[in-house]
């Protein structure tokens, strides 16, 4: 018998990858791939909304991303703002819930507080969560609550650990685990992401870069993820 909730994408993560070199195929500058692949976060937001996806975690930015240009890297820091300008009504009246993944600690401060301010709008909201990955690392991730959970276990204000506890002081803490991860533009590596999270998730790599993900495609990811078997390391009788 089929468990409906095993085939319910309740949260997609992914990794959009491919704005420069789609915007250099259009012999177009990296920065006019970073504003379509911006204009498309909404898109598929949307879209996925309306197939049922509760969380959508976005990578937006890593740790390792600061290693591109330094006009690069100043273009995707303004981003934000040009971003939710254009968006946040919209985005507010669908219910949306803006949650930001990540160190903003070190961003340029004008980038911190548009992350902020978007995050505290829309707080209340119940409808889509959706978790923008900026100045994110997984392996960050996980040694920063290794850290806070040592200090509170030093102070004696937490008990031994265990996953629950663990995931308790993850950057993700109240949010289920990734149903499914998506990266675009045909790269096949997880780059130091949701690490923890995407023990058990299922993986698709589609040719599309992030600017070309259109709901058609996302809807195929879909279908094609309530197709696998999921057995979450067990063995299911036939």
């Amino acid at each position: 018998m089929i468990d409906n909730n095993e085939k319910k994408c309740r949260h997609l993560a992914v990794i959009m990858d491919g704005n420069g070199r789609w915007a250099k195929a259009q012999g177009k500058p990296r920065t006019a791939g970073h504003m379509v692949g911006a204009d498309n976060v909404r898109t598929i937001a949307i879209a996925a909304a309306e197939m049922g996806v509760e969380y959508l975690t976005l990578y937006a930015f890593s740790t390792e991303n600061w290693k591109r240009s330094k006009d690069e890297v100043s273009y995707l820091m303004k981003l934000p703002a040009i971003f939710f300008k254009k968006y946040m009504k919209e985005f507010l009246d669908r219910g949306f819930r803006i949650r930001i993944i990540g160190e903003m600690d070190d961003l340029p401060e004008s980038t911190a507080a548009v992350l902020k301010e978007a995050e505290t709008e829309s707080e209340k909201n119940t409808g889509l969560s959706l978790n923008i990955a900026m100045n994110y690392g997984s392996h960050r991730e996980i040694l920063l609550a290794a850290k806070a959970y040592a200090e509170d276990y030093k102070n004696g204000s937490a008990g031994d650990l265990d996953e629950e506890l663990f995931e308790s002081y993850l950057m993700t803490k109240d949010m289920p685990p990734v149903d499914l991860l998506i990266r675009t533009s045909g790269e096949m590596r997880i780059s130091n992401y949701l690490l923890w999270q995407i023990a058990y998730a299922e993986l698709e790599f589609v040719p599309e870069s992030w600017p070309e993900f259109t709901p058609e495609v996302l809807r195929r990811c879909l279908e094609e993820f309530r197709q696998r078997d999921r057995r979450f390391g067990g063995v299911k009788n036939v």
